[in-house]
């Protein structure tokens, strides 16, 4: 059983402990824990992921703006993490069903003009339209300021020429938040956001990308792909800053799922030491394991802790680039740890394609990776540390 003792933290409000069990409560009944598809099923389940959580009304949290179907006016941080870790604890592919909806809609949310927020936003959040994230490229991932592909301006358009991959929802997308050099100034300064719906002429689906945990995942081609000036996100000029803005909301979120992740271990863990016969008695009288165990619990918790108060921090109006990248680090990182030891535990049986532990193995790699790896995290909060050194010897 999960402890789900940490709901009754300061963190989080009345609201959100209810939010965590009505979701549990429909998880149970509607996400059901299945061996990872490949393929076609991957893109089948993932779009009825999203229709189901559309229809469950949970998607109105990945969106902010009640006029567009949203929970709130502003996304609430703590709400979506609560979500992440609860659907992590159930099935990788429904978090990332959720979570993609509202990374691949967060600039719309955060920068759109009413019209788009009207024409995408609805749709993301009754799960009729599915969103996607395209910033990264094959020689620009973590150095954005790399960027290659370019937008020019054309009268009432724009051209789009170039690539971006690792597009999670890549291939079944109906509408990407493009970020592209437009060459206001150098590096980041340069870049801007766009919205480009599947069907646009120009843009291709160039590879389907297959990984350890099966996502929908490709490489996007943009060949004159011609963007009406009405679909620009923000000014000119400001996409680095749209992405950083929209990230700084997500991060946090990968955090709680790598949270939810660990807590599944954890439990499956347990269940497997308490069960599990060995020189007659079970696995779980072993100091050993009880160690292992014991420190399982504790790294969950004080990852938790750095998570959830990210999340507060947020929703008090907080710039929380230095939490969030804690938060992100130290989950993600011991969500690794745990899982391991999981199958550790679980012995052969760990390692048995398909085992729950064995899933979480695979699942968990890639959130070390995905916004932001672990060694940029690193750098991120030692530049933030050292900024306010220098502020307070002014």
């Amino acid at each position: 059983m999960v402890d789900t003792s940490y709901l009754d933290w300061p963190f989080l409000e009345p609201r959100h402990r209810e939010l965590a069990q009505a979701l549990e409560r429909w998880a149970d009944k509607n996400i059901d824990d299945v061996p990872h598809a490949r393929g076609q099923e991957t893109d089948d389940a993932c779009r009825e992921l999203v229709r189901q959580l559309g229809a469950a009304d949970w998607l109105r949290y990945a969106v902010g703006g009640t006029a567009c179907g949203g929970s709130a006016e502003t996304i609430d941080t703590r709400g979506i993490c609560l979500i992440r870790e609860t659907l992590a604890r159930h099935s990788g592919l429904a978090d990332f069903a959720f979570a993609m909806q509202g990374l691949g809609s967060g600039a719309i949310t955060l920068h759109g003009t009413e019209e788009q927020k009207h024409t995408y936003l609805t749709r993301v959040a009754a799960g009729s339209a599915i969103a996607a994230f395209a910033l990264s490229e094959p020689e620009a991932g973590s150095d954005v300021g790399a960027m290659q592909c370019a937008a020019r301006r054309d009268g009432d358009s724009y051209v789009l020429n170039g690539e971006k991959t690792w597009i999670s929802n890549g291939g079944i997308a109906d509408f990407y938040v493009v970020f592209a050099r437009t060459g206001e100034a150098s590096g980041t300064r340069g870049i801007t956001a766009f919205i480009v719906d599947a069907q646009t002429a120009g843009l291709e689906i160039a590879e389907r990308i297959e990984v350890i945990a099966p996502h929908p995942l490709a490489r996007l081609s943009f060949n004159n792909c011609r963007i009406p000036a009405s679909r620009r996100l923000g000014e000119a000029g400001q996409g680095f800053k749209v992405a950083m803005r929209t990230l700084d909301i997500f991060r946090t979120s990968v955090a709680a799922a790598a949270l939810g992740f660990a807590r599944r271990a954890l439990d499956e863990a347990v269940q497997r030491a308490v069960s599990r016969k060995m020189f007659n008695q079970t696995l779980a009288d072993f100091q050993l394991t009880q160690a292992k165990l014991a420190d399982m619990a504790a790294a969950i918790d004080g990852a938790a802790l750095l998570v959830y108060r990210a999340a507060w921090l947020r929703d008090q109006g907080k710039t929380v680039t230095r939490e969030a990248a804690m938060a992100k680090m130290v989950a993600t990182e011991m969500a690794q740890k745990v899982i391991d030891d999981a199958v550790q535990i679980f012995g052969g049986l760990g390692v048995v394609c398909e085992i729950p532990v064995e899933r979480l193995y695979r699942e968990i790699r890639a959130l070390r990776i995905y916004e932001g790896a672990t060694e940029v995290q690193k750098l991120i909060i030692a530049r933030e540390l050292l900024k306010d050194v220098a502020a307070k010897e002014k």
